[in-house]
């Protein structure tokens, strides 16, 4: 039966979304006939005109390698919770039933809804309001439950695992402590697997609250065994014990979510008074986003799109598209997005940081 799909994707960009369309795009119109919509800018498209356009193999040709996506995203889009101006002022209006129009006027089957666990949750109620929707994880923060990885957290571990090498040179040049901020959210996996993978010497998670003195402790330690520099690798989801996250914006009616920043200063501040050292802060933020995804990136990203067709033939509506060991299988989104996926404290990850030397601040 020939079927008409839309995709969107929601959330903040990540290299490997344009894989992810480009596998939707060319298994359900090389494989099945079927036509394809894309929308753009996320949910955004559904609450304004003219954010809609067709989707062919010309339209995907030459996009496997492209950073970002071709469809646009955006992580405010939230037709639960949309901005609307009544006598002046901006209210708070649910306009789903707008969007489900929307939908139906389109034509579309069914839709394959890729982000993270804030676009995830938007597709969740949707399908309580009848769409049709299958979903495919998507963040670099690697913090999405039910599955090993998400695609694009390769892309950003390289970045940061690049960095770190580059911040070797001028740290042991200078004889400097270097902080590099990582973003991650909640969720300390870039940080710890870039730290680990780059040689750093202190790795800072929001899993371990840490303790200052001994995040000292550890820097001297290198200096009375010959080592003028030190490389120290904080999350930006990461606090000291007893204190609280750096927050650069509280989430309020302008920012719906909580945006972090500002650990790596806070660190290096701290470090300065009870070192005698010099202190330097690098903050890689979007660079993390940017950029021509991984080998694995494209391969994931490409065989989630494929196997979201499949489950839409198959009208496995609900769920969400995941990798388990070498396999992609699939599992409720309702259980996918129950709880964010963190590092244990005291599992083999951390413990292999503490084994090299590492230390992670408690």
């Amino acid at each position: 039966m020939k079927r008409k799909i839309g995709i969107l994707t929601g959330g903040g960009d990540c290299p490997g979304l344009n894989a992810v369309i480009r596998g939707v795009v060319k298994s359900a119109i090389i494989r099945r006939g079927w036509d394809v919509v894309g929308i753009e800018d996320g949910f955004d498209g559904f609450l304004g005109p003219g954010k809609f356009r067709p989707l062919g193999l010309a339209e995907v040709r030459g996009i496997l390698p492209r950073g970002g996506t071709i469809l646009g995203s955006s992580n405010r889009g939230n037709p639960f919770s949309c901005p609307v101006e009544r006598d002046g002022r901006m209210v708070e209006t649910d306009i789903t039933d707008q969007a489900v129009e929307t939908i139906k006027g389109l034509g579309i089957d069914a839709l394959v809804a890729v982000g993270g666990d804030g676009s995830l949750k938007i597709a969740m109620e949707l399908m309580k309001k009848g769409v049709p929707i299958v979903g495919i994880p998507k963040t670099i923060d690697n913090d999405l439950m039910e599955t090993d990885v998400t695609f694009g957290y390769n892309t950003a571990l390289e970045t940061a695992t690049y960095a770190l090498d580059k911040l070797h040179s001028t740290a042991e040049s200078h004889h400097r402590v270097m902080i590099m901020e990582v973003m991650g959210r909640y969720a300390g996996w870039i940080a710890l697997e870039s730290g680990i993978s780059g040689g750093a010497d202190v790795i800072l998670i929001p899993e371990i609250p840490f303790d200052l003195v001994t995040v000292c402790r550890a820097i001297d330690e290198r200096r009375r065994r010959g080592s003028a520099f030190s490389i120290l690798v904080v999350a930006e989801g990461a606090y000291p014990r007893g204190g609280s996250r750096v927050v650069r914006n509280r989430a309020d009616e302008r920012h719906q979510v909580e945006r972090l920043g500002g650990i790596g200063d806070f660190v290096s501040r701290e470090l300065i008074s009870c070192l005698d050292m010099d202190t330097r802060v690098t903050v890689l933020g979007h660079l993390q986003r940017g950029g021509s995804p991984s080998t694995f990136d494209r391969c994931l990203g490409s065989r989630f799109g494929i196997s979201a067709v499949q489950l839409i033939e198959q009208e496995q509506y609900g769920q969400m598209v995941c990798l388990r060991g070498r396999d992609i299988r699939s599992v409720p989104i309702e259980k996918a997005v129950r709880r964010l996926k963190l590092v244990n404290p005291r599992g083999q990850m951390v413990t292999a940081a503490e084994e090299l030397g590492i230390a992670v601040g408690r």
